[in-house]
């Protein structure tokens, strides 16, 4: 990324809420930030970056939300207001440093909203993203995206929030780090589509997390979060082969790992875990933390894992949870334990259109030498898998069953 574009992008929140905390309008304030960074990137790397680049595009936004605001309806009175807000607005570079960042993230994360519009706008709004680069990331025509987040914007100007911190901040801050969690994921283990990866979304990610935590330093989960991420992503390089195709976790080769984003994630949750109550994220990014300090697969401490993910569980009761847990017990105490676990798992119907519960099944099976009942299993899991590289690795399994090697002690991580 162009270091303007770099720029640009951290500087994009903090104009909207600038100019959102000075006027109000989030939804033509938004476009008008837009407006502003394109321009930016038209001229700076032509004419320079200013001096301030933070109160340049503060005041282009300013002078840009007072042109759309004119050409909408009701002219006269919107003209008198604005006319209104420039007499008693401060000067541009008064507020400009403020960072409104977080405030921004809340009204995103706004309750009217549904997840998927949450994210939308947040990637938008936040991020900085184009809507035709989240249609892309999404699958969605850039037309769709658009409706949206036009919905989006509208459901928050209707409900009438005015933007500062909400009073119920605490509550709230669940949802905030449940869409950034969400925006991770998707882009480290893609849905849909003929990639393993979305590295813009992963990578938006954990940069909004990062902003998040230094606005926040001292929230835990927070933290545990952004721990989460980076030892998560530090795996990538690794998990996909010269094609693309995915290489499971026992198999990849630690040495592509990324050991400077391990180590920053090490210590965040080091820091954070004896420090109040521990959260979910804290939790996973804990155990995401034993596997990163294996040195090989057969390091792993799974005792240790299956012990972190039976608190997981009195935290959170997700079925995802509960499916790694059966995997890690499998890992822990051999194959039997780990389907008698993953039969209970399998009846919870939010699974029921779930390629995993197959695909473990089918690996489980293979170990203990039901290659037939586990070749079955396979093909089911690529059946309902939506992911092409999963769909490739899950018909590949059940085809190399019956070849050289086709039954091992192999971990079921990162299908």
């Amino acid at each position: 990324m162009p270091p303007t574009e770099d720029l640009l992008r951290d500087l994009a929140p903090r104009v909207l809420g600038a100019v959102v905390r000075r006027y109000g309008h989030f939804d033509t304030a938004e476009d008008a930030t837009q407006e502003a960074l394109l321009t930016a990137a038209t001229r700076w790397p032509r004419d320079g970056v200013p001096d301030n680049p933070l109160g340049w595009l503060v005041t282009v936004a300013s002078r840009r939300l007072t042109d759309l605001l004119r050409n909408e309806q009701a002219r006269q009175r919107r003209e008198d207001t604005v006319a209104r807000w420039t007499r008693t607005a401060p000067a541009a570079d008064s507020t400009a440093d403020a960072d409104d960042t977080l405030i921004l993230l809340f009204l995103c994360c706004h309750p009217a909203l549904s997840p998927a519009s949450q994210i939308a706008l947040t990637l938008r709004a936040v991020g900085g993203l184009a809507t035709a680069e989240i249609a892309r990331a999404f699958l969605v025509p850039e037309a769709t995206m658009t409706r949206r987040i036009t919905r989006a914007k509208k459901a928050v100007k209707d409900s009438g929030t005015p933007f500062a911190m909400p009073a119920d901040h605490a509550s709230r801050l669940d949802a905030v780090l449940h869409v950034l969690y969400l925006v991770f994921t998707e882009g480290y283990a893609a849905t849909s589509g003929p990639d393993l990866h979305r590295v813009e979304l992963s990578a938006e990610a954990i940069r909004l997390t990062r902003i998040l935590h230094r606005l926040l330093p001292t929230d835990h989960e927070v933290t545990g979060l952004l721990a989460l991420m980076l030892l998560t992503d530090a795996r990538r390089p690794a998990r996909t082969g010269p094609g693309g195709e995915l290489v499971p976790l026992d198999e990849q080769d630690r040495s592509r790992w990324h050991a400077d984003a391990i180590a920053e994630g090490i210590a965040l949750i080091t820091d954070a875990l004896p420090r109040g109550t521990t959260g979910p994220y804290q939790l996973q990014a804990a155990i995401a933390a034993v596997h990163a300090e294996a040195a090989t697969a057969e390091d792993t401490d799974w005792p240790q894992i299956v012990a972190l993910y039976e608190v997981l569980m009195r935290v959170s009761d997700g079925p995802v949870v509960a499916l790694n847990h059966a995997v890690a017990v499998a890992m822990a105490r051999g194959p039997r334990a780990g389907l008698a676990r993953l039969d209970e798992v399998a009846a919870d119907e939010r699974l029921a259109a779930d390629h995993r519960p197959l695909a473990v099944r089918a690996h489980l099976l293979e170990r203990l030498g039901d290659l037939d009942a586990a070749r079955n299993a396979y093909l089911a899991a690529a059946d309902l898998a939506t992911s092409l590289p999963r769909q490739r690795y899950l018909n590949a399994r059940a085809a190399r069953i019956d070849g050289p090697g086709g039954v091992g002690r192999r971990g079921a991580g990162d299908m």
